[in-house]
């Protein structure tokens, strides 16, 4: 073979999984930001108003998980929700539990589903990527059975975890348009979990 020959573009597009990343790039990263400048790690006390923004957050998701043409799609969705945990954490913290003030984001019947497979994107992207935050918790006295069960791995991996899901996502028959409201329905996740640290940092 002529080592100076060109070598050829791939033809293969990118996963819907990667190309929801490369498209949430931007809001992803500041969300990220902003959390770190808050220093929800600092104490128990801070700890415990990230917690307050995780309720929030996976208590707008909570329909989504039991939607059975979501479940259809993911077998497992079921078993993915956090929320008990999450509550579970807070009352481990000795708080009380927030009050239902507003309503769910989801509520529609039926709900969209390139769009909620975006949210959905999100909230199974934090789980792979709280590996970080879990050793966090535990220089405060938390772990998987006290204060920090929702940041805790799964038990088959986060990585194998993730791509069960990653994998069911990139086989949806979406079209362009679809594909476009998934990628909407990701970015609003992002600015609503931005929305609910700013509110609890302020």
């Amino acid at each position: 073979m002529n080592a100076h020959a060109p070598i050829p573009a791939s033809t293969s597009a990118p996963s819907r999984a990667k190309r929801l990343k490369t498209s949430t790039h931007n809001t992803h990263e500041q969300l990220d930001s902003r959390i770190m400048s808050a220093e929800p790690f600092r104490d128990r006390e801070r700890y415990g108003k990230f917690l307050r923004v995780q309720f929030h957050f996976h208590r707008d998701l909570a329909p989504l998980y039991d939607d059975p043409r979501l479940v259809a799609l993911v077998p497992d969705l079921s078993d993915r929700r956090r929320l008990g945990q999450i509550a579970q954490d807070i009352l481990d913290l000795g708080q009380v539990l927030p009050e239902d003030t507003q309503a769910p984001v989801f509520i529609d019947d039926p709900v969209d589903l390139p769009t909620a497979f975006g949210w959905l994107y999100v909230a199974e992207g934090s789980n792979l990527g709280a590996a970080f935050l879990f050793k966090a918790a535990a220089a405060l006295g938390l772990d998987e059975t006290f204060g920090a069960r929702h940041l805790a791995g799964h038990p088959d991996g986060r990585a194998r975890h993730w791509r069960e899901f990653t994998t069911a996502l990139d086989a949806l028959p979406f079209d362009e348009a679809e594909d476009q409201r998934a990628i909407e329905g990701a970015t609003a996740a992002f600015k609503r979990v931005r929305g609910l640290v700013d509110d609890a940092f302020a």
